[in-house]
């Protein structure tokens, strides 16, 4: 009784599940709130029409609390993207959704995937350290914010096989 109690305190429990076009606004949304260019909802949905992109969206309990998008081309996919909202960070929900992202990447035969991080994000940084991506390059004034100003990105890479 105290486990399924606390388990509805915290929000329910934690599902990584594919995504669909009824999730495009809840993921623009995600997206705007997380990056500073977010992507609008016709992205979204031109993505899940694409056989080369994979995406999962992260519910706890009926809400959707973040994604993970992924394109892939042959034996190597790039992560285009992985958000959670704000107020569930720190809980280890993002690794668990990146870790069930990459199982499903390597089940449609991925054998390396790559990313970039802005190289200040530091919580980004030690998610993706965390489930076993290491630094193979670095990218000058990759990201451009709305200020102007421009921040480095980290290329990281992980083998899936």
């Amino acid at each position: 009784m105290m486990s399924w109690l606390s388990e509805w305190w915290r929000g329910g429990t934690a599902a990584v599940e594919p995504a669909s076009v009824r999730d495009v606004a809840r993921l623009a949304q995600l997206h705007a709130a997380s990056f500073a260019h977010g992507w609008g909802e016709g992205e979204f949905e031109s993505m899940l029409s694409e056989r080369n992109t994979l995406m999962h969206r992260l519910r706890l309990g009926r809400r959707t609390i973040g994604f993970a998008v992924s394109r892939i081309g042959a034996d190597e996919a790039e992560i285009l993207s992985v958000a959670v909202d704000e107020a569930y960070r720190g809980r280890g929900l993002s690794r668990t959704l990146l870790m069930t992202h990459l199982g499903h990447l390597a089940g449609r035969g991925v054998r390396t995937i790559f990313l970039e991080v802005e190289e200040n994000n530091q919580p980004a940084r030690r998610l993706y350290d965390r489930c076993g991506f290491v630094v193979v390059g670095r990218r000058e004034r990759y990201y451009k914010q709305p200020n102007g100003e421009q921040l480095n990105a980290l290329l990281m890479r992980r083998d899936l096989s």
